[in-house]
């Protein structure tokens, strides 16, 4: 049975601070890569393209985890912690809006045996 955690963290920041959100979040990556659950913690820019036009904040995170514990000390890191504190919790903090949801990839009504 599959427990990977798959997160997607959406920022959308405040007028003339896209470039500076990116740069924050891509800080956050080398030690996030320490961790041993992490599988994949990727920032990501939206860019134009004629075949997919969809709405979304324009800088997004692709997370990959063993499993919901994992995630949730990822989450409780002070790293993690003070970055929302001082980027979005803040009145002066570069960013105006962060959307964060987990998924899984198992569907609802999986019967897989249980070790």
């Amino acid at each position: 049975m599959s427990q990977k955690i798959y997160c997607i963290a959406s920022f959308k920041p405040k007028p003339g601070k896209e470039a500076a959100v990116f740069q924050a979040l891509q800080a956050l990556e080398p030690n996030a890569h320490r961790e041993d659950a992490c599988l994949r913690y990727t920032v990501t820019r939206q860019i134009d393209n004629p075949f997919a036009q969809g709405e979304s904040y324009p800088i997004v995170f692709h997370e990959v985890w063993t499993n919901r514990l994992a995630f949730e000390a990822h989450c409780q890191r002070r790293e993690i912690r003070d970055f929302f504190a001082r980027q979005v919790e803040a009145p002066d903090g570069d960013i105006e809006d962060a959307n964060v949801c987990v998924y899984t990839d198992e569907p609802a009504d999986f019967d897989a045996p249980r070790l």
